[in-house]
């Protein structure tokens, strides 16, 4: 059974697939696995039966490091690495029945699972944050790292993934960066987004600074420190971007608990929101396809213009 979870490990990791939704898929194929094993089912002579009860086993198990069970957006994930692994198979899966999708849905409805909306970060906070950054080779990578993540409106995956080559600087206040591969580009063709310095975020200014003070020619663009303040070559997990951002957030008084690593994303679309920024322009540099996304963000930051009793209340 072991051997048959790193077969099955490695076929996801060929798969096109983000790097984050990649591993999610290896760990919910391990957690069937590891079901399979205790209920003595052959995992891929598995029925409907056996995923609903696989389904509401996994219900019950708390969530990694969390006194809480997983949410129900995590089991539908799950549910869909499960319906990869079979269509891998070659057989129809058992996790596309309607008693599968009846137990999900009858989970959501207990549980009333809402997704959870994290705070965008304005333009004034990050740079707020950036003025906490310590004077020292640690805080020039975490301000290049804010900075950038904010004026790209980068995903955090996005974020750790850049390589040198990858920031073109134009000029002293311009500068094109390539985005090799993102969630919305799961086939690497690479997008290219625009990025200006500014007068406060100076994304682009701080990333030649870092760079320069580094003496980085290649490689990871963000990296990991080893011990006397030398860089390892290797990139900073994704992880790293929302401890990131709590810790700066708590610097300028905010609340860590209301902001993650999306809050950088986030922050970029609602102040060009605020600053009444053309739709396509913002999802030039966001990269979203679908409008609808944009213009939540949009509502979020214009909810009070115009308010309909403004002229009564």
């Amino acid at each position: 059974m072991k051997d048959s979870i790193i077969d099955s490990a490695e076929k996801y990791r060929k798969a096109a697939y983000s790097d984050n939704t990649r591993l999610a898929y290896i760990k919910a194929w391990k957690r069937f696995l590891q079901f399979c094993v205790i209920e003595g089912i052959e995992p891929e002579k598995a029925s409907a039966a056996d995923i609903v009860k696989f389904f509401v086993w996994l219900s019950s198990q708390k969530a990694r490091n969390k006194n809480k069970t997983l949410s129900t957006g995590t089991l539908k994930l799950y549910r869909s690495a499960l319906n990869r692994y079979f269509n891998e198979m070659n057989v129809e899966s058992p996790a596309l029945s309607i008693q599968v999708s009846d137990v999900l849905g009858g989970l959501s409805r207990i549980r009333n699972d809402s997704p959870r909306r994290v705070k965008a970060l304005r333009e004034y906070e990050i740079s707020s944050m950036l003025s906490r950054c310590p004077d020292s080779i640690f805080g020039m990578r975490d301000a290049a790292m804010l900075a950038l993540g904010f004026a790209a409106a980068l995903r955090r995956s996005e974020l750790c993934s850049l390589f040198v080559e990858d920031a073109n600087m134009i000029s002293e206040d311009r500068m094109i960066l390539r985005i090799r591969r993102s969630k919305t580009d799961q086939q690497g063709v690479g997008q290219m987004i625009a990025v200006l310095n500014g007068r406060s975020i100076m994304a682009v200014s701080r990333l030649k600074a870092w760079i320069e003070k580094t003496n980085l020619r290649k490689g990871y663009l963000f990296q990991t420190f080893q011990k006397g303040g030398h860089l390892s070559g290797k990139p900073l997990n994704h992880s790293e971007v929302p401890r990131l951002v709590k810790k700066y957030v708590e610097k300028i008084g905010l609340c860590p608990d209301d902001y993650s690593g999306h809050s950088l994303r986030a922050g970029f679309v609602t102040s060009a929101a605020v600053h009444n920024a053309r739709l396509d322009k913002i999802m030039e540099v966001t990269r979203h396809r679908n409008p609808s996304t944009v213009l939540q963000y949009i509502r979020d930051a214009s909810v009070f213009e115009d308010h309909a009793g403004a002229k009564f209340l």
